[in-house]
């Protein structure tokens, strides 16, 4: 065998040792942008011997039971209180990792231009989990359109609204089916990863949106047996580099914002 075959021999059998030795890390996650953000760090993490295997949900309930059942080794779509709201209410123990970054929640309308032109009895669909749900809340709040009993009440729904001077008639519908019925209501309150997925652009298309100062963190999510894991510890350290960082901001443009 001459030198060249030999070389080339070499390294084929170290690419199958490395291969051999990879380790599997499954993470599930919504399509936009987390599911974006892990296919684009899959190689950094490949040269450190970590296959990164994303799998795309459409819901806010499969990723955390995946994860729990031991399915899957981590998620990546959700915030805090999320998380915490879920965890009281399902018995789970799953824990955050790391915070990655912030997506603006807003508000959208096909029917008007300013939240200034809701009439009387206008129609606002609002997320129907807890979380999110309040989370709308307090952003049409800050909007001085209504005034809730709790004004800092994070899980507060439309029970806990104190003053409501438009008459304001909400429906409470799943997150992800909320794009798809804008031109059935007055105005939607979309997460950021369903307003891009449905080509919306937070930055433009919103009547208002969350500033940076949103405590709402997007955060890798694990369990208390994995969260330390050598794997596990390079896709957290690879989710805040500087690389990450510039990516999230070339290709948001400000739809999503880095939270580190």
């Amino acid at each position: 065998m001459n030198l060249k075959k030999s070389l080339v021999a070499l390294a084929a059998a170290a690419s199958v040792s490395v291969a051999a030795t990879a380790e599997t890390l499954s993470v599930a996650a919504t399509p936009v942008p987390h599911a974006e953000i892990l296919e684009f760090v899959k190689p950094q993490l490949a040269e450190q011997g970590v296959e990164l295997d994303v799998k795309v949900f459409t819901d806010y309930i499969q990723p955390n039971i995946q994860v729990d059942q031991k399915r899957m080794d981590a998620n990546f779509f959700q915030h805090q209180p999320y998380l915490d709201e879920f965890n009281d209410g399902r018995g789970t123990d799953l824990v955050t990792v790391t915070g990655v970054h912030v997506e603006p929640f807003g508000a959208y309308s096909n029917k008007i231009e300013s939240l200034d032109d809701l009439q009387e009895g206008a129609v606002v669909a609002i997320p129907n989990d807890p979380t999110n749900g309040g989370r709308a809340l307090l952003l049409l709040q800050k909007a001085g359109l209504i005034t809730l009993e709790d004004e800092s009440k994070i899980t507060a729904t439309p029970r806990d609204i104190a003053d409501n001077p438009k008459g304001l008639d909400f429906k409470e519908l799943e997150a992800a089916t909320l794009p798809r019925i804008l031109g059935q209501v007055d105005v939607a309150l979309i997460n950021t990863n369903y307003a891009l997925e449905a080509g919306l652009n937070p930055s433009e298309d919103a009547l208002i949106i969350e500033g940076s100062e949103s405590p709402y963190v997007n955060i890798l999510v694990a369990r208390p047996d994995n969260k330390d894991s050598d794997a596990m510890q390079k896709l957290a350290a690879a989710l805040k580099s500087d690389a990450v960082k510039d990516f999230i901001m070339e290709k948001y443009e400000g739809a999503v914002v880095p939270a580190f």
